[in-house]
């Protein structure tokens, strides 16, 4: 049972120091996506499902309120 245990935790290791690795490459830069928006621009208008399951539109808040929009990525999720 202890030889499992350790095994398991050295692949973990080696899984997460891979990951680290390959996330922190230093000839590989992110790059922004490709748009046709410059700073400055107004948003594009969209439509997203609120966490009440309703329906809302970026054009309802013009000139109510500020918006900001977060993404958290795999938040609120199983993966």
């Amino acid at each position: 049972m202890r030889v499992k245990v350790f095994c398991l935790a050295v692949l973990l290791a080696i899984a997460a120091a891979t990951f680290a690795r390959q996330a922190t490459a230093p000839n590989q830069q992110p790059t922004a996506p490709k748009t046709q928006l410059t700073v400055g621009d107004a948003a594009p208008d969209f439509t997203l499902t609120d966490n009440n399951r309703n329906q809302v539109k970026l054009s309802d808040f013009k000139g109510k309120k500020n918006v900001v929009l977060a993404f958290y990525v795999l938040a609120f999720t199983s993966g």
